[in-house]
């Protein structure tokens, strides 16, 4: 299904602020709270809207060290691969887990407390899995742009 320009206006909307209400969205868009409302209904349906979420400050939770990893696995079998998103999409510090092109197999994102909390990370959760052959991290020193909105 196709969505029209209304439809991207909304998700523009809630992309930039998921807490606005129907008759917020229809005062904006001059449509009516029921159209609104059920076009957000069908957004949902067909998969455009994945779930709502609120996005914390990092900080205030102590996640003060974002961490990328490339991981390079020794084994590149269809089981060996899927074992290991298996397995590291169970750790919650874990953000995010893309499978790769190029020299590293998969990029994680982690988010955790402290370099002594990656180390902690590290030993107990990382090396423990099977088929690792690189594990090498980058840590975030700064900051510059974090955006959640696709640019529609």
């Amino acid at each position: 299904m196709s969505i029209d320009t209304t439809d991207l206006e909304i998700l523009k909307l809630l992309q930039n602020d998921a807490s606005l209400t129907n008759k917020e969205i229809s005062n904006r868009l001059h449509k009516s709270v029921a159209a609104i409302h059920e076009r957000i209904r069908r957004l949902y349906e067909q998969g455009y809207i994945k779930k709502t979420v609120a996005l914390l400050n990092r900080k205030k939770i102590n996640c003060n060290l974002i961490a990328y990893i490339h991981v390079l696995l020794n084994d590149h079998a269809a089981g060996t691969l899927s074992a290991f998103e298996e397995e590291v999409v169970k750790f919650p510090e874990v953000m995010e887990c893309y499978q790769m092109t190029g020299t590293f197999d998969f990029l994680l994102r982690v988010a955790i407390a402290d370099m002594d909390a990656y180390q902690d990370f590290y030993r107990k959760k990382m090396a423990a899995l099977p088929n690792i052959t690189t594990v090498q991290s980058f840590f975030v020193m700064s900051e510059t742009k974090s955006d959640t909105a696709y640019p529609l």
